[in-house]
């Protein structure tokens, strides 16, 4: 079964997750990305943030350190992974069993996806 698309008391599920996301980046990093999309499949939600990188981190970027930055994120979305997978879990209403995250410097995205525990209904 899928996630429910809607929170019961009104909204999309994918927009909350898309706001939980952007929260915790914006807490982490002391800055939110200025875009967000979550998909929902059967057992999977991937949400997609754009310009997540702070100014320090554009610059290393300009200057061809991007192996670093992306280094370095990768280390903190690791870090952050118990805020990210409690957000989901708790607005899928469904254990994620495996999280991923993947970032690209320029332009500047990020990937975080949740493989949630097949549901047994």
């Amino acid at each position: 079964m899928a996630v429910d698309e809607h929170l019961p008391g009104g909204g999309s599920v994918g927009a909350a997750i898309s706001n939980a996301v952007v929260g915790i980046l914006h807490d982490w990093t002391g800055r939110g990305p200025t875009q967000a999309r979550t998909l929902i499949g059967e057992d999977v939600v991937v949400v997609l943030v754009h310009d997540t990188l702070t100014k320090g981190e554009r610059r290393l970027v300009e200057e061809g350190e991007d192996r670093s930055v992306l280094g370095m994120r990768g280390s903190l979305q690791r870090t952050m992974r118990d805020d990210l997978v409690a957000a989901v879990e708790q607005l899928t209403s469904r254990p994620v069993m495996a999280f991923m995250s993947a970032n690209h410097a320029d332009p500047d995205l990020a990937a975080e996806i949740f493989v949630l525990e097949s549901d047994p209904a």
